[in-house]
């Protein structure tokens, strides 16, 4: 090959990766959707925390930053108007991670978990009045970890998770008799480090992996269906051609009835950003988190606002906190 040969393909070759790259920053350009950086969570960085929210405010704690020796049990309350965290009263007994956390009605539940030895069934209450925790009934299924929960009704919902073995069932606890009743289980697959959020009157329930596959099916959970089967399938994950939205230890918060999937696995971390209408039970790629791709994050909303903290990334673990606009174009100076 002449010189006057290998100029022209590299100019070629140069050329052909500058059309790519063009094109890829044309596809980023087309999603809808702006992060905005604010103020670092306080606490140690960590990951496979949880959170709540109650008025105002958001309350996040628990975890594990990758030592064996420091698994969580500080709590931290965020004000999202003023943009500043508070240290709270810890979480009584053993510090942990990987727990589930919900609210009903003003009070905060935190409960389950990993704390370094051994799976954790242990639930407490917290009165952000008195900013005082109490424990409650022990859960009623197995020990675990990696489950999901959430509030609705009255009532909290806990399921999914690892005992040692892969699960599917749930539990509703009624925090005026303090107890657990076992409901039906989740339709369809196994699954540990999925995702569950509420809109309106509904939960759904999603993502997470079971022996190492990801799963693709997706429910909702209709408590006026109770005793009987309270769980309607969805359209699957991967129903669309163009939908990317399998994954598992994402995170997920909701804004004016629409929800956000975030992050996660993927076979590796992921900073994609999804957005589910129930409407037409649909899919919506957003603008990445622009923060670094992590797994093992939380969320929460106040006030219509949804907020991305702490997770990590192999072995780097992260305080930053991120605000999504979803209606926004953009701007990568926030």
């Amino acid at each position: 090959m002449t010189k006057h040969h290998i100029f022209l393909f590299t100019f070629l070759a140069t050329c052909i990766l500058g059309l790519l790259a063009c094109d890829n920053d044309e596809e980023d350009d087309d999603l809808l959707g702006n992060w905005v950086e604010r103020s670092d969570f306080e606490g140690f960085r960590r990951s496979s925390a949880v959170s709540f929210a109650i008025g105002e405010f958001a309350y996040v704690g628990t975890g594990f930053n990758g030592d064996e020796d420091e698994y969580y049990r500080d709590f931290w309350r965020y004000d999202v108007n003023q943009n500043f965290w508070q240290r709270m009263d810890s979480l009584p007994g053993v510090g942990r991670s990987a727990a589930v956390a919900f609210s009903i009605d003003g009070t905060g539940y935190v409960g389950l978990g990993f704390d370094g030895d051994d799976e954790l069934r242990d639930f407490y209450r917290y009165d952000a009045s008195s900013n005082a925790w109490a424990r409650i009934a022990d859960f009623g299924g197995t020990a675990r970890r990696n489950a999901v929960a959430f509030g609705l009704n009255g009532k909290g919902y806990v399921g999914t998770g690892d005992d040692g073995n892969t699960l599917k069932d749930f539990w509703e606890y009624d925090p005026g008799s303090n107890t657990w009743s076992q409901i039906p289980s989740l339709g369809g697959s196994k699954r540990e480090n999925a995702v569950a959020f509420v809109l309106g009157d509904f939960a759904y329930v999603g993502t997470g992996s079971d022996n190492g596959s990801l799963e693709l099916d997706f429910w909702q959970f209709d408590p006026t269906r109770l005793p009987d089967f309270p769980w309607v399938a969805m359209n699957d994950l991967d129903e669309e051609d163009d939908y990317a939205v399998i994954r598992e230890n994402a995170t997920a918060f909701t804004i004016n009835g629409r929800a956000y999937v975030v992050s996660g696995l993927r076979g590796s971390v992921t900073n994609t950003v999804w957005e589910y209408n129930p409407s037409n039970d649909f899919w919506t790629e957003k603008t990445p988190i622009e923060a670094a791709a992590r797994r093992d994050a939380v969320a929460f909303t106040v006030n219509e606002r949804g907020f991305v903290t702490t997770g990590r990334s192999g072995s780097s673990y992260f305080d930053d906190i991120w605000e999504f606009e979803p209606n926004e174009e953009e701007d990568e100076d926030d």
